[in-house]
């Protein structure tokens, strides 16, 4: 056999190696929010199923407080004031996931992957014009999308985009109808000699909310706000199981890599309309820099290399998707650039209980009015260090002892703070003097130009 014949099947054979991955995301699901995260109510059958097969992560992290930098995180690799998208994008904004950004799903392809993205993008605030890249710019062979919320609600959406094409009126509800599009693209969308990369975006449980009586009926015995939610919720579930069982059907299981997670706590405060989401007991909610605003379910799966029916405690966070998945399917990260996230698989696989970090977790939020004083927060080990925008107010936390966050240290262990303080004023200042300015020149709410 000659060298052109040996190389072509070692580069067969290493593709037969190359997992599946779905990256699944819900979107404002708190902590709390499922049967397996300790929910009294919520029915999350098909996740509580799945949380067995795999591992379900304690201390699992959205890369920020609100939705479209926790997604920049999750391609890039890289925390959202160093890629740019800083803050929420509001429909016509000039912020925008750049095209100098290396993604996960353009990696991919580029290493023989066939890629799809289907439900929320919310990456750019020009959708669907070329004034800006859309989902196809950063890799996706196939993409099914909204700019940011499903409207009218997630009944009978009228604003998905299908590779450039509006979709028009679709009968049905946001998560599901998005699933489906999923499954007829594994089934006939996709190269099927080629190993595949699919995000699935849900809105559910983000407002509108709206659910089908089938998944309300659960909680009948609860007040409509409540019932809407929780029923949300389950209909999410539902809409996961449904992907899990078509994997299932297609005897693609075996062969996949699948990771659950959501972009941010829940919204409101909880005690009204149907934003009727829990953190599990931990301090704050969306927009917040507090544990319960970034701290969300975590789940992974891939037999035979997950164990199933474990828990891992080590802090992981969405930035660690990209070096994660890259480092599954075999292909190097850009080495020209700072990559935050590092490779949770050694955690995930419980060959260790803490990862080794060259960049400390790191969050900011630019927002107008902030949600509390502190705006921005570093986590190194179990101390938590959360300061305002000045440094004029600086809290310290030890999440290992307090995940509540209800005792600050800042008194007590003035040393720690100090040095905890410094650092993330150093690393504040190395992210802003890497990423675009966008934050000094636009709304802090991600909008138009600031007002002068």
């Amino acid at each position: 056999m000659n060298f052109a014949a040996c190389l072509a099947l070692a580069v067969v054979a290493f593709a037969a190696e190359r997992p599946n991955v779905v990256v699944f995301l819900a979107d404002d699901l708190g902590h709390g929010d499922l049967g397996c995260q300790g929910h009294p109510r919520i029915k999350s059958p098909q996740l509580d199923a799945f949380a067995k097969q795999g591992v379900r992560l304690t201390q699992c992290y959205s890369a920020s407080a609100v939705c479209s930098p926790s997604r920049s995180a999750i391609l890039t690799g890289r925390t959202p004031h160093r890629n740019g998208v800083y803050t929420w994008i509001a429909e016509g904004s000039e912020v925008h996931l750049r095209t100098s950004e290396v993604t996960l799903p353009k990696l991919l392809k580029g290493a023989g992957y066939s890629t799809a993205h289907v439900g929320k993008w919310h990456l750019n605030g020009k959708f669907n014009n070329p004034a800006q890249p859309q989902p196809g710019d950063h890799g996706y062979d196939h993409w099914m999308a909204t700019q940011n919320n499903a409207a009218p609600s997630h009944k009978n959406p009228i604003n998905f985009v299908r590779n450039g094409a509006a979709a028009g009126r679709m009968e049905g509800y946001s998560a599901p109808l998005v699933v489906e599009e999923a499954i007829r693209w594994l089934d006939g969308g996709r190269d099927k000699s080629k190993p595949f990369f699919l995000a699935v975006w849900t809105h559910e449980p983000h407002l509108p909310i709206e659910s089908d009586p089938a998944f309300q009926e659960p909680y009948k015995d609860l007040p409509e706000e409540f019932r809407q939610h929780h029923g949300n919720v389950t209909q999410l579930d539902h809409a996961f199981g449904n992907l899990m069982k078509a994997l299932e059907e297609r005897k693609l299981t075996g062969d996949t890599a699948v990771f659950f997670t959501a972009d941010n706590g829940p919204e409101g405060d909880g005690t009204k309309g149907r934003t009727r989401g829990v953190t599990g007991g931990l301090r704050g909610r969306k927009r917040s820099m507090y544990e319960g605003g970034i701290r969300v379910p975590g789940l992974a799966r891939w037999p035979g290399k997950i164990p199933a029916g474990t828990v891992c405690e080590a802090p992981m966070v969405g930035t660690d998707l990209f070096p994660t998945v890259l480092g599954l399917c075999g292909v190097k990260p850009p080495t020209d650039r700072v990559i935050d996230g590092v490779d949770a698989m050694p955690a995930l696989t419980g060959q260790t209980r803490e990862l080794k970090r060259g960049v400390p977790l790191f969050w900011r939020l630019d927002m107008a009015p902030p949600r509390e004083k502190v705006t921005m927060a570093m986590r190194d080990g179990d101390f938590k260090v959360l300061a305002s925008r000045d440094f004029s107010t600086v809290e310290l936390y030890n999440l290992r002892a307090d995940p509540a966050e209800a005792e600050n240290l800042a008194a007590k262990d003035a040393t720690r703070l100090a040095s905890m303080r410094d650092r993330l004023k150093s690393l504040n200042g190395e992210i802003e003097a890497e990423g675009p300015d966008w934050w000094k020149r636009l709304s802090p709410n991600g909008g138009g130009p600031l007002k002068k």
